[in-house]
């Protein structure tokens, strides 16, 4: 009888079922890997890594078209007071001024272009090569576009601003203005694109605007001083 017990206990042990096995690290990673290497991006196909190079020199363009502009028409403004001798001033910064910017940016970024390509070359001719890095390369084009129109858009502020103003005062007061709402607001947009401070960057770039303003302003005025 005892022989029979146990054996009916020992059936009755194997019949229970056993809770399933938790899967090994190393089946797990690959699936956990795919799924993050697709979701790298957001999940909706932005390359951030291309974009990043066109958006830096479209924050930057557009500091540079208005403190250059704002500082051109103010210390045109000291040595000659008359509305046009302003407003050709700030036009003739915004046409050079912007495509100086794209040229720059163009030979800047082609370099690095040139070089990233070159590295590439180097590693598939040593067997390591990977065509899939030439997506994520700069776009010479893309950021040369991007710097001039920024460089143009922000030049615009303070030429349309003061430009058509009829009194001399009324045409410092608004460049100042408009330049300074401009300066504060590129700041605070650098600072968030870039996670920075937002009160720290737009305070700097918003002094460093008034600097080269009042820097030309004093330059110039002092030459026309003395050239009277």
């Amino acid at each position: 009888m005892a022989p029979d017990l146990s054996s009916h206990v020992h059936a009755a042990t194997d019949a229970t079922p056993k809770p399933p096995s938790k899967p090994k690290q190393d089946e797990i990673d690959p699936a956990i890997d795919d799924v993050e290497a697709a979701g790298g991006d957001g999940g909706d196909g932005v390359n951030y890594l291309a974009r990043a190079q066109w958006l830096r020199a479209a924050v930057l363009g557009a500091n540079d078209g208005l403190v250059t502009v704002a500082s051109l028409m103010i210390g045109v403004g000291a040595v000659n007071q008359a509305r046009a001798a302003m407003l050709v001033a700030g036009l003739a910064g915004l046409v050079s001024g912007a495509g100086s910017m794209a040229i720059g940016e163009f030979v800047s970024v082609y370099a690095q272009y040139d070089i990233e390509v070159a590295q590439i070359e180097r590693e598939r001719d040593g067997g390591d090569g990977d065509d899939g890095k030439k997506d994520n390369l700069p776009s010479p084009t893309m950021a040369a576009g991007a710097s001039a129109l920024a460089f143009a858009a922000g030049a615009a502020l303070p030429l349309l601003a003061g430009g058509f103003v009829r009194t001399w005062a009324g045409r410092v007061v608004a460049v100042c203005v408009a330049s300074s709402a401009g300066l504060a607001g590129f700041g605070v947009l650098g600072a968030y694109l870039g996670g920075a401070s937002v009160v720290r960057s737009g305070a700097r770039v918003l002094v460093g605007g008034w600097l080269a303003m009042a820097t030309t302003y004093g330059v110039l005025r002092l030459f026309g001083m003395q050239s009277a």
